[in-house]
């Protein structure tokens, strides 16, 4: 099974078209079994912006196209234009994987929250899933990544959603927000980050690019893709900030 995460589109002043059509181009050729879309695709909200979204991403190609919203899709009332432009489930099947969304946006706010009712949601629904490999889609990152600035932005429940994420065995999470790409191994769950898809907002990591997971017998595997360039695992780009960790 293969997954693409694209993230942080930002249609809007610092969207790159060239750049989203290179990441069309690729994502296609890829032929991946879903796509799943960790949020911010417009930088507003507003109404232009959500009509140019959805005929950008149906460019597409692919049967399953998961998409959760950011904080910037939240911003202007644009959550009410999110739930008619990208109406969405809360649970994809596959033979392989099942994939849970979680909200993390709130309207106007840029810190995200899980909340109690959608953490127990989680807890109970992942209960159910025994012999598949287990995702979690959300925008907000859950634990802090280097070099990204302050972490007032994190989840602001990520401890209780952590724990619910180690407890159930969950195998993947994918986040976005930090528009940096990384990842965190924290036994056998894995915590993956996207940079920015088509946006010159960068933050620590100053080219596009997006994830590509393959999932085989049960093992998951992340790579990093630089939009029109090189592929290789996410593992070793952490690997070689490490002497940059090491020095602070």
């Amino acid at each position: 099974m293969r997954l693409v995460q694209l993230s942080d589109i930002h249609i809007g002043s610092l969207f790159v078209q060239s750049t989203f059509d290179a990441v069309v181009d690729e994502v296609n050729k890829l032929q991946p079994d879903a796509i799943v879309i960790t949020g911010d695709l417009t930088d507003e909200g507003i109404l232009p912006q959500y009509e140019k979204a959805r005929s950008e991403i149906k460019r597409l190609q692919c049967p399953n196209i998961i998409v959760v919203a950011g904080n910037h899709d939240y911003r202007h009332t644009g959550y009410l234009l999110f739930k008619k432009f990208f109406p969405s489930e809360s649970v994809y099947e596959f033979d392989d994987a099942v994939i849970l969304t979680l909200g993390t946006a709130r309207p106007d706010r840029d810190e995200g929250e899980v909340g109690y009712r959608q953490n127990l949601w989680m807890e109970k629904t992942l209960a159910k899933y025994e012999n598949k490999v287990k995702i979690v889609a959300m925008h907000h990152h859950l634990v802090g990544i280097p070099d990204t600035g302050t972490d007032k932005i994190l989840i602001l429940d990520a401890g209780d959603v952590l724990r619910t994420c180690l407890e159930a065995k969950v195998n993947l999470v994918m986040c976005g927000h930090k528009h940096r790409p990384w990842v965190w191994e924290l036994g056998s769950l894995e915590i993956t980050y996207a940079g920015t898809t088509s946006s010159t907002r960068y933050r620590g990591f100053f080219e596009n690019s997006y994830n590509i997971i393959e999932i085989k017998d049960g093992n998951v595997n992340t790579d990093i893709k630089i939009v029109g360039k090189k592929r290789f695992p996410l593992n070793d780009l952490v690997e070689r900030y490490k002497p940059f960790l090491e020095q602070a």
